[in-house]
C-alpha cells in the first residue's frame, strides 16, 4: 500500500490549514484528497475518496475520532491521530502502537510519523479495530497504567498482557518477548523503545540485552554485578553499573 492519498479530519480550520501546508511542503508527492470538520463529513470523505492515509483529530466539538472509527467496518488506511492530549495519553498511544502527533504539530515530528507509516510492512500499515478499542479504553482511564501491549510483528499486531512477560531480549534491531507460557514473540521495535515504555512498570534493564520483569525474579546471585535467575530458571547477568539500583528496588519490593 503506497502512501500517496491523504485525508484530514479536524474541527479547527487553522489546524487543517497548518497540516495541509506542512504536507505540501514536505511531501509534494502526497495527494491531499480533501478535509472534513466533523465525524459525518469525515465518514463521507473516507467513503468517497478511499484515502490510504488519514489524519484524525481525537477531540472534536461534541464528538471524537473514536466515534468515526466505530462507524467503519474496518480500518483499511494508515491512521495518524492528531491530539492536544497531555503526557498520560501518550503512554496509551505507545502501548497500543498507534501513531500520533501532538498539537501544535512540529514539522520534524510530522515528517517522522509519515515516513514511519510509509516504511512499514503491508500488514502493519493500518491499525486494527482491536488496537483502537484498547486505545479508547486506556485513554478513558488515565490513572490506570495500560496492562496490554500491542506488539508489531511481521504478520501484524499481537496483544500481550504485561504480567505475562518474563523478560525482553534484544536481538539486533528486534526484541524477543519471552512469556510465562514459554512462547517467544518477536517485535520489530528495539529494546530501547520498550525500556522507555515499561521501566516504570516493574521492568528493569539488567544489561544492554535484557529488560526483566521484576515480578518474575526467583533469585539474585551475588557476584561482581551478580546474576538474576528468573522464575523459568533462565539466568541473566546483571551489569555492574545497574547492581545498586536493582538491589534498592528489590529491597523496596520485599
Amino acid at each position: 500500500m503506497h502512501m500517496n492519498r491523504a485525508f484530514i479530519i479536524d474541527d479547527e480550520l487553522q489546524s487543517r490549514n497548518i497540516l495541509k501546508t506542512m504536507l505540501h511542503q514536505h511531501f509534494p508527492d502526497l495527494l491531499l484528497l480533501g478535509q472534513a470538520s466533523s465525524v459525518e463529513e469525515g465518514l463521507a470523505g473516507i467513503r468517497q475518496h478511499q484515502p490510504n492515509l488519514v489524519f484524525l483529530d481525537i477531540q472534536m466539538q461534541g464528538e471524537s475520532g473514536f466515534d468515526l472509527l466505530n462507524k467503519l467496518d474496518r480500518i483499511d488506511f494508515a491512521l495518524i491521530f492528531t491530539t492536544a492530549f497531555d503526557h498520560y495519553a501518550i503512554k496509551a498511544f505507545r502501548f497500543n502502537a498507534i501513531d500520533y502527533l501532538l498539537k501544535p504539530i512540529v514539522a520534524a515530528e510530522l515528517v517522522d510519523a509519515v515516513n514511519k507509516v510509509k516504511g512499514r510492512e503491508a500488514p502493519l500499515k493500518s491499525a486494527s479495530k482491536m488496537q483502537v478499542d484498547q486505545l479508547y479504553q486506556d485513554i478513558k482511564n488515565p490513572q490506570k497504567t495500560p496492562d496490554k501491549l500491542a506488539i508489531p510483528t511481521l504478520e501484524g499486531f499481537i496483544f500481550l498482557s504485561v504480567h505475562d512477560i518474563l523478560y525482553c531480549r534484544a536481538s539486533n534491531n528486534y526484541t524477543e518477548f519471552h512469556l510465562l507460557s514459554g512462547k517467544i514473540v518477536i517485535s520489530s521495535h528495539t529494546l530501547k523503545q520498550y525500556d522507555e515504555m515499561l521501566s516504570n512498570q516493574s521492568f528493569f534493564r539488567a544489561n544492554r540485552s535484557y529488560l526483566i520483569n521484576l515480578s518474575h525474579i526467583k533469585l539474585y546471585r551475588k557476584g561482581d554485578g551478580g546474576e538474576i535467575v528468573m522464575s523459568n530458571g533462565h539466568e541473566i547477568e546483571l551489569s555492574r553499573s545497574h547492581k545498586e539500583e536493582l538491589l534498592v528496588m528489590l529491597n523496596i519490593r520485599s
